[in-house]
């Protein structure tokens, strides 16, 4: 018996260690048939330890930063050839996309000071693979308010996608404690701070907050807000690190890549490295951990609240994620999730999966709840008046207010990318105030042919990229601040 089943054992073993070659080898196939690797895949900057980041300050930081921008300018856009100069490519010189363009090059970090003493301070924590354009709307916004600003790099962003080769999450968890410590130079306590994070930047923030709780010598924020929060990712980016195994060898460097595409965005980047799928995992894994230890001992009753926007149709982090892997966990302490809706009215309803259409009546728990609910939805499918359904914290009635708006007949739902964005981004929008100011208008490509002629997916290009409701959305971030 025990012979058979030691038999047993190897052959599994034995057909496990085949299916993973097999598996490497398809891997091995399907890069290798993709596009050569750029110099802004290879090149990777030299950026500050977490060590040295615990050990930098600001002055510092910015003066790291500007030499990896010059490192950038000198390793790859001094070096691309006249046939290098594509036409949107963010590295050429030449290239309308090219950051040193603009009057404000939004990749780097920025301090921003209101008129007069401020009111309270604001930590902007961008998302993976972006910069720190995608909060300059809140930005900007909280310095009208008389809120100083600041709004950090996280390392591996805003130069080469070949950065976030070599750039783990405890880097960015480092910057955010760097970023807390100016905003607190600038601003003492008792005036209020809030930190702001979109995707993996709302990430960083709760981890912060959760750090804070355990260690009194950070500095606690008095208020989160958190955009499409990276609180869960799929269950493929746990075992991303596999994919890259085959570019361990050189001759197979194009495997540590998801994807390699062209670089026309100024402020983000197309490319993206196995290895930020995996840093993306483990940073939520390390989240996740903590909220349910902090939520076990009762230390999360110190947490300051939330507020927290949405969209329940997200592809990039799971929404189910941020209901049961946070809100759930939360106190009573004045916490609220704002959940925009698909569009219900739409055009499109009929071809829309069943799923999504009825997915806002499955993510939540019966109430009462710990924390305030606000659903951004349409009036009835068959008029598209906008309503937020709100359902106050410890209540089990819903109060109903009608905005005055309506969902855009060609949306049929938001997405992970398009909340920090208002219509009139010159970049994202789909009425921008400044068309191609930035060299193109991604928000505004209405593209239509035959498949397999882009060398982007259409997924890609017709993604929602801004917020119709942003303003509103904008008028409830004001409230926490009054």
């Amino acid at each position: 018996m025990l012979q058979r089943t030691a038999t047993w054992l190897k052959r599994a073993a034995i057909l496990l260690v085949l299916a993973a070659l097999m598996l490497l080898t398809l891997r091995v196939v399907l890069t290798e048939r993709g596009p050569d690797l750029a110099p802004w895949h290879t090149f990777v900057p030299d950026e500050l330890s977490t060590g040295q980041l615990d050990r930098s300050d600001w002055a510092r930081y910015l003066t790291e930063e500007a030499k990896i921008f010059a490192e950038v300018e000198k390793n790859v856009t001094d070096r691309l050839t006249d046939e290098g100069q594509d036409v949107y490519n963010r590295y050429a010189r030449r290239s309308p996309v090219w950051p040193g363009h603009f009057a404000t090059d939004w990749n780097h970090s920025y301090l921003l000071l209101p008129d007069g003493q401020p009111k309270g301070v604001a930590v902007l924590l961008h998302g993976l693979t972006d910069s720190p354009y995608s909060l300059r709307h809140f930005a900007l916004d909280y310095q009208q308010q008389g809120w100083a600003v600041v709004a950090i790099r996280l390392p591996g962003h805003g130069t080469v996608p070949g950065s976030l080769t070599d750039t783990d999450w405890e880097q960015w968890l480092a910057a955010t404690r760097l970023a807390v410590r100016e905003a607190r130079s600038q601003v003492p306590a008792p005036a209020p701070l809030q930190l702001i994070g979109f995707s993996n930047g709302g990430a960083l923030a709760m981890k912060y907050t959760l750090d804070a709780l355990e260690d009194a010598s950070l500095p606690r924020p008095q208020r989160l807000i958190l955009i499409s929060p990276m609180i869960g990712v799929s269950s493929y980016a746990r075992y991303a690190g596999l994919a890259g195994l085959p570019s361990l060898l050189p001759a197979f460097a194009r495997s540590a890549w998801l994807s390699i595409l062209p670089e026309f965005n100024p402020f983000k980047y197309n490319s993206f490295p196995v290895k930020a799928a995996r840093q993306s995992w483990l940073l939520t894994s390390a989240l996740q951990s903590q909220l349910h230890q902090q939520a076990s001992s009762g230390l999360l009753a110190a947490l300051p609240p939330v507020l927290t926007f949405q969209s329940v149709a997200d592809a990039t982090v799971s929404t189910p994620a941020v209901v049961r892997g946070l809100y759930n966990l939360l106190p009573n302490n004045g916490s609220e999730l704002v959940l925009f809706d698909v569009n219900q009215s739409v055009r499109l309803a009929p071809l829309m999966r069943s799923s999504a259409r009825n997915e806002s009546e499955r993510l939540l728990p019966p109430a009462p709840r710990n924390y305030t609910t606000s659903l951004v939805t349409s009036a009835s499918p068959e008029d598209s008046s906008v309503v937020v359904e709100v359902t106050p914290a410890d209540s089990t009635t819903t109060q109903t207010e009608t905005l005055n708006m309506r969902w855009p007949a060609e949306i049929y739902s938001l997405s992970h990318v398009a909340l920090p964005f208002p219509p009139q981004d010159p970049l994202y929008g789909s009425t921008p105030d400044s068309p191609g100011e930035y060299g193109l208008s991604l928000g505004m490509l209405t593209p239509r042919g035959e498949r397999s002629v882009l060398v982007v997916s259409l997924d890609m290009l017709m993604r929602q990229s801004s917020n119709p409701f942003f303003n509103w959305m904008m008028g409830r971030v004001k409230q926490t601040r009054e």
